[in-house]
């Protein structure tokens, strides 16, 4: 246990350092960072497809598409609301991505959602309403992006159920930084702006931070109770603030701070009662 929880701290830190590359990276276009996003982590995808003699191609081949297509505007959206408001801010409206994968669940995978679940849900949605209605300071475009950004992430979670055990995790992964490095690539030609120095390796350091990010909260998932273990992936939330409090002197008012508490309270309740049932 002590070590699943270890992972997910070391979890949340490498998706800290992500947050944080993509927000000191205001000089480049959000394309271009998502083209090396995804470039940086088929460094790691892809070798290890080989090495292993798993096939790139996969079983579910459209789900696998329609995974990385959302998955991709999910990133994309993300990365374009660290430019309007602060990174803790656009971390806690994304983690409510639940809500509308649970919301996809009932009428794509007929699933039943208990009515203190929707409570939960419900309590969680608050929060963004919150944050908004009295973060006075925050810009309307930085919660659109991130909240439709959530939006594509709920149809990630569902994609990859629907994907279930055909596919190895990995395929899945690849396929996604694959299609958002062609994406991302073509999107950023008209917005190019070439790296100088150590910029090369700032940029690289985003894929690398972010398939360690996820590679942890998979072995944590794997050796941990999911119940005990996934509420220390809101750390990413706590260490994000701290760090944009302390490096990019973001602030942060009562309200916003009790918007983000309400956010992960209604998500964790939600996660501790389904997996009780």
């Amino acid at each position: 246990m002590k070590k699943a929880i270890f992972y997910m701290v070391i979890s949340a830190i490498a998706f800290t350092l992500l947050n944080v590359t993509v927000k000191s990276l205001g000089q480049f276009s959000v394309y271009q960072i998502v083209f090396f996003r995804a470039l940086g982590s088929l460094f790691f995808t892809l070798p290890f497809l080989l090495k292993n003699k798993i096939s790139i191609y996969g079983n579910k081949k459209t789900l696998l598409v329609l995974r990385s297509i959302f998955g991709l505007s999910s990133m994309l959206l993300f990365f374009m609301s660290l430019r309007y408001i602060t990174m803790g801010t656009a971390v806690s409206v994304r983690y409510i991505a639940p809500i509308f994968a649970s919301i996809f669940a009932v009428f794509l995978l007929r699933e039943k959602i208990k009515p203190i679940q929707w409570f939960f849900l419900a309590l969680a949605f608050s929060g963004v309403l919150v944050l908004k209605g009295f973060g006075e300071d925050l810009q309307i475009e930085g919660i659109v992006f991130s909240f439709i950004s959530a939006v594509f992430a709920g149809l990630v979670y569902i994609t990859i159920r629907k994907i279930g055990d055909k596919d190895h995790p990995v395929v899945v992964v690849n396929y996604f930084m694959l299609i958002s490095t062609v994406i991302g690539g073509l999107l950023s030609i008209n917005y190019w702006k070439t790296p100088i120095g150590y910029e090369w390796l700032v940029l690289m350091s985003l894929g690398v931070f972010g398939y360690f990010a996820q590679l942890y909260m998979t072995k944590a998932m794997q050796i941990g109770e999911t119940n005990q273990i996934t509420p220390f992936k809101y750390l990413e939330v706590v260490f994000t603030t701290i760090v944009g409090l302390l490096w990019f002197n973001e602030t942060y008012s009562f309200y916003i701070l009790l918007g983000m508490l309400i956010i992960i309270l209604g998500l964790t309740l939600n996660l501790i009662f389904k997996k009780s049932q």
